[in-house]
């Protein structure tokens, strides 16, 4: 299993439309659900017990792993795939981001 971060980023030159997302989401068995944040927004440094996939819909985000003193800025279509238990904080860009995300337990098996 691998325990580092992936961003893949979205492969043409317009980003995705929400429906893309909720498609891919879909496909991939993922319940997902909506959220937002304001400018400058800032999350602690923290770890969830589950895989956590996220897409950017709109605005940006910066996700910071403190362990490895690495950022990775997002854009609309990008991913991020995080596995269970990375450190991570995140800091919202300046438009504000709306974010779709959607957590996958059963870690231990390929999709």
């Amino acid at each position: 299993m691998n325990s580092n971060p992936k961003v893949t980023r979205w492969p043409g030159d317009t980003p995705p439309t929400d429906e893309q997302i909720q498609q891919i989401m879909r496909r991939e068995n993922l319940p997902f659900y909506t959220w937002s944040n304001s400018p400058g927004d800032v999350y602690a440094p923290h770890s969830h017990s589950y895989h956590k996939v996220l897409y950017v819909a709109k605005g940006s985000i910066t996700f910071g792993f403190p362990e490895t003193q690495t950022k990775i800025e997002m854009h609309p279509g990008d991913r991020l795939d995080l596995p269970p238990g990375i450190v991570h904080d995140a800091i919202v860009g300046s438009e504000g981001v709306v974010c779709i995300e959607g957590h996958r337990y059963d870690t231990g098996k390929e999709s």
